[in-house]
């Protein structure tokens, strides 16, 4: 018995057959027949549809307000850290006290 290769399935798949096992009307065992997918493949797709069914009507969530970081300050922040460490750095090697090997 060989294993069968490793099949990434689309969104769009993934939701048909979380819908069709929400709705009920068919059992487990025949969805898994019906799209060729594990029984527990579909139960996992559910839940996640279901735990990220509040998100489609809005972003009321804590996390929605935390994504509003402004990247162009922290990315200008990592460029000047990184320009400060490579002049002490150099000023360190220069006076002897780091080792030029890392």
């Amino acid at each position: 018995m060989s294993k069968r290769p490793r099949r990434n399935h689309t969104s769009a798949f993934k939701a048909k057959v979380a819908l069709a096992a929400v709705k009920g009307e068919k059992t487990l065992a025949e969805l898994a027949q019906q799209f060729d997918v594990h029984p527990n493949q579909i139960t996992q797709w559910k839940g996640q549809l279901l735990e990220g069914a509040a998100g489609v009507f809005g972003r009321d969530t804590p996390e929605a307000a935390a994504s509003g970081v402004d990247l162009k300050s922290l990315h200008a922040k990592i460029g000047e850290l990184t320009l400060e460490n490579d002049f002490l750095e150099g000023a360190l090697t220069k006076a002897g006290l780091l080792s030029a090997k890392r």
